[in-house]
């Protein structure tokens, strides 16, 4: 079965419009780990520096931590660190705040 995973970040508003620039260009390699973790349909939106992320599933706790084991998602988070305001960390045991879901229409 899918899972669906929501989470909230916040990006530091002097570096949103580059945070948005980069995230057209994303690493080949980190999708591609990303793929091999089941992520797909993944989106992340903007109203202002907060963020809104989406994505599905087969396994949270597996994708987490196939992707706690990915150079280049661990590359990947370094340099985000200098724009985001809520970092996230591949090592924790919950690397970023997740958002339950309270409804569904299917």
């Amino acid at each position: 079965m899918t899972q669906r995973v929501a989470f909230r970040l916040w990006v530091k508003p002097e570096r949103l419009e580059e945070y948005k620039r980069l995230h057209q260009e994303v690493w080949p390699e980190l999708l591609d780990d990303m793929r091999a973790a089941s992520i797909r349909n993944y989106s992340i939106f903007s109203d202002g520096p907060e963020l809104f992320g989406y994505l599905e599933c087969d396994d949270w706790a597996a994708a987490s931590a196939a992707l706690a084991r990915s150079d280049a998602n661990r590359r990947w988070q370094e340099f985000m660190t200098g724009y985001l305001a809520t970092p996230v960390d591949p090592d924790a045991p919950e690397p970023m705040r997740m958002m339950d879901e309270i409804f569904r229409m299917e």
